[in-house]
């Protein structure tokens, strides 16, 4: 289980962007960073800094993952033949936990993590309690029978805030998913711009 080191709101503060589109995000109060230094002027970041946040913003949206994890999937999308920043995504949205948040049966990334460490998931039947478990196309995800009363996921499924993408079929009312296909960057709803294609020059050169 990865350990998350810092608060969610404070990814926010610290990209300077609602990187879930949260309601209750700070950065709609306030845009500029945390600390007594936080409203002073931003420097133009140089393409090392442009590339160091396209990264650490992808990296903390999934939940704030590790460095070491993080490396370790885009060292498998550049393995594969295509655009390693598409692949980068594509294997980052297979992950059981973001399969969970996508679905909306429950309210943040870093809650999907914690309901699959519960073992509150079956994939294709099976108890699965490893968020990082990478879901194939034609997996069924579902929430286990025991499970299906808990607060979280009715509370998750009213939130407005974001839409359902369509290479997940939900079937709200047996909550189940079915991943039809691994998305391109282009299908995934993020609400803020993610650029993978940063990530992998910064990659690329360190």
């Amino acid at each position: 289980m990865t350990k998350r080191t810092s608060a969610k709101y404070k990814i926010d503060r610290r990209m300077g962007e609602n990187i879930w589109g949260r309601p209750k995000s700070p950065v709609n109060k306030r845009e500029y960073g945390p600390g007594q230094h936080g409203q002073r002027r931003k420097n133009k970041l140089s393409d090392f800094g442009t590339q160091l946040r396209a990264k650490q913003k992808l990296k903390g949206y999934y939940g704030d993952l590790t460095e070491k994890q993080f490396r370790k999937i885009y060292t498998e999308a550049e393995r594969v033949k295509g655009d390693t920043g598409e692949m980068l995504v594509g294997l980052l949205e297979r992950r059981l936990d973001a399969v969970v948040y996508r679905a909306k049966l429950v309210p943040t990334v870093f809650a999907a993590r914690q309901f699959v460490n519960h073992g509150h998931v079956t994939v294709n039947g099976s108890r699965v309690n490893i968020a990082s478990y990478r879901v194939k196309e034609g997996d069924i995800i579902a929430v286990r029978e025991k499970s299906r009363q808990l607060a979280i996921i009715a509370e998750a499924l009213a939130l407005t805030e974001r839409d359902t993408p369509d290479y997940l079929e939900i079937d709200t009312h047996k909550l189940t998913v079915k991943f039809i296909r691994t998305p391109g960057l282009g299908d995934i709803p993020y609400p803020v711009v993610m650029e993978p294609n940063l990530v992998v020059e910064y990659y690329a050169k360190n």
